[in-house]
């Protein structure tokens, strides 16, 4: 075996609530990169956030080259999603593509915060997407539920789309 290298995964995202499906994108971008030996700081994202560097006015150019060119990214796939074709459609992730790698999530990931909301403001379970501590927190503060003032909703994103 490798001897493991140090890595740094900065994530961006709502994690809205945190899911378990959102633990598992450090566990998945790690493994890769501890097999690919790449001991660097990187940008950590599911492939939904990768797409969103395609809406007008929602990042800027130069910071999406900062980001890729100094850094790098690490996109971890998500069903519904396709990151080589956002690739494919952007001259600077085009650019740089070398410093962004794509990773296979090996359980199918359809679990998303928008559905943990809904499920929630239903009053139904979502014992094992979450992890326990989270659904404590919610409990207790009362969250998404048909009382509090989300009530299940979704957040909306530029693009109109759910999160």
């Amino acid at each position: 075996m490798k001897s493991r290298i140090p890595v740094v995964l900065l994530a961006c995202g709502s994690f809205n609530p945190i899911t378990n499906m959102h633990l598992r994108l450090f566990e998945v971008a790690r493994d890769h990169l501890h097999q690919t030996a790449v001991p660097e700081l990187k940008l950590l994202c599911g492939a939904d956030v990768l797409k969103t560097f395609q809406t007008p006015d929602l990042w800027k150019d130069e910071h999406i080259q900062e980001i890729v060119e100094k850094f790098g990214l690490v996109c971890v796939s998500r069903a519904g999603h396709d990151p080589q074709g956002c690739i494919s459609g952007s001259p600077i992730l085009q650019r740089y593509q070398h410093n962004i790698h794509l990773v296979r999530e090996p359980v199918r990931n359809e679990i998303s915060a928008t559905y943990v909301r809904r499920a929630l403001g239903q009053g139904q379970s979502v014992k094992y997407l979450l992890p326990d501590a989270v659904i404590s927190y919610i409990k207790h503060h009362n969250l998404y539920s048909r009382d509090d003032s989300w009530n299940g909703s979704s957040t909306r994103t530029n693009e109109g789309e759910t999160s």
